[in-house]
């Protein structure tokens, strides 16, 4: 799928964004062990969440959507069947992550795959704690998928990340589940916490004391009515388009404003954005609100440490507003970019020479100095919906049309994209 992006003189109107990625693939496993019937409200049109729907389907669990609207009779903390051909996450590194937790636990063998590009990031992150609990994992290499998992009982154990990771951390709880006794997890960095309020909601005892998560193990599950916050992540998207071009207003409708992710919006208004909140308000744990933005011009910034943890998905769209900054985009402490879908690094920087952005390359980082004009190109996303949908916003500030190749990437997280983007241009 090829697309087409002409500049625009301005962005202006309302979106409502697709149901969050993250709580999407939470609520989709956990009401499938809980027990009773799950009501799944604004659920991710994206196709990794399709991908964790098709994956608990096969693993015997009743499920139907109709919409955005997806019902789950959960088969409660030991109602999975053991899946009578290989688990298909697609391109979720989500997917096989966290459900490998679950996985671990059961009383069945199965393994579970993905697309050529999942096939090469790595899985060593989940295997290693999963093995201190018990867990009997093969993976090509040692460390890629496919994953074959011996299911097995597994021991709760006090569990410190190496490296600050949400889906890591979730693969542990997760598992932890399963366990006798108390599961810790200890993070070096905060990372998002969607799988505890989503536990929490569920019924679950978690408790969190700063950097520290603990879960008591064995819980009693219930179904829920639960209804999932537009995607803070694909609102990147939209905060740079509007800060790209004079005169622009965009009000992104209900949407997640977890703390450990509204720090997006920290950052951008330390570099003098004109950004606010309005219509807060909780929804199953989930604080949720509107975002307004208007046009101002950046003055650029630093993202490294606890920062670039914090905003990692969301370092592509940031890297095209960096271009056109004042001072520019510096990001370090990044070398996770190196393992995403793609390598984001590469990828970006690759799509930037091709737009005539000058940008300095790191190892775990980059520099791509501000006060610079898009030139008009062919782009690739390289398979990676991040790439995609941060140069076609690129491309709404070049100075001609420009083609992107393999857009379609982009119906990985959000089918809808194209047509909201062009629904705002004027």
């Amino acid at each position: 799928m090829v697309e087409t992006i002409h500049p625009v003189s301005v962005l202006e109107g309302a979106v409502r964004l697709p149901g969050d990625k993250a709580v999407s693939h939470r609520y989709a496993m956990l009401s499938s062990i809980a027990e009773g019937t799950s009501t799944i409200h604004n659920y991710s049109s994206g196709a990794d969440c399709a991908s964790t729907l098709g994956c608990m389907k096969a693993l015997g669990v009743p499920i139907t959507k109709e919409g955005k609207t997806v019902t789950v009779q959960g088969v409660g903390l030991d109602g999975l069947k053991a899946p009578s051909a290989k688990l298909d996450a697609g391109n979720s590194g989500s997917t096989i992550r966290m459900l490998s937790g679950i996985l671990a636990a059961q009383p069945f063998e199965c393994e579970i795959e993905g697309d050529e590009s999942l096939a090469k990031r790595p899985m060593a992150r989940i295997i290693t704690p999963l093995a201190q609990m018990g867990a009997q994992i093969e993976a090509k290499d040692g460390k890629y998928p496919p994953l074959h998992i011996h299911g097995r009982k597994l021991t709760a154990i006090d569990y410190t990340l190496p490296v600050a990771s949400a889906q890591v951390k979730t693969a542990v709880l997760f598992a932890g589940i399963y366990c006798d006794g108390a599961t810790i997890v200890r993070e070096p960095v905060l990372t998002r916490d969607h799988s505890e309020i989503a536990l929490r909601e569920f019924g679950a005892e978690v408790e969190s004391m700063g950097k520290v998560i603990t879960l008591h193990g064995r819980p009693k599950l219930t179904g829920r009515e639960l209804t999932v916050p537009g995607d803070i992540s694909s609102s990147s998207f939209f905060l740079v388009a509007a800060m790209l071009k004079p005169g622009s207003r965009i009000v992104i409708e209900g949407v997640g404003l977890n703390p450990t992710r509204a720090g997006l919006m920290d950052f951008l208004a330390g570099g003098g954005a004109k950004i606010r909140v309005a219509n807060i308000g909780q929804v199953n744990g989930e604080v949720v609100g509107d975002i307004v933005v208007e046009y101002a011009r950046w003055e650029g910034g630093i993202i490294e440490k606890a920062t670039t943890a914090q905003l990692i998905d969301e370092i592509p769209a940031l890297a095209v507003l960096g271009a056109t900054s004042k001072q520019g985009l510096t990001v370090r402490d990044a070398a996770e970019l190196r393992v995403k879908e793609t390598d984001r690094i590469a990828t970006v920087a690759e799509n930037m020479k091709r737009m005539g952005i000058e940008m300095q390359v790191e190892q775990d980082g980059f520099h791509v100095p501000g006060n610079q004009q898009f030139k008009a190109a062919t782009v690739d996303s390289f398979g990676d919906h991040r790439i995609a949908m941060a140069f076609s916003v690129a491309a709404l500030a070049a100075d001609g049309p420009c083609t992107i190749e393999d857009a379609g990437a982009a119906s990985v997280s959000f089918p809808e994209f194209y047509t909201m983007i062009r629904g705002l241009a004027r």
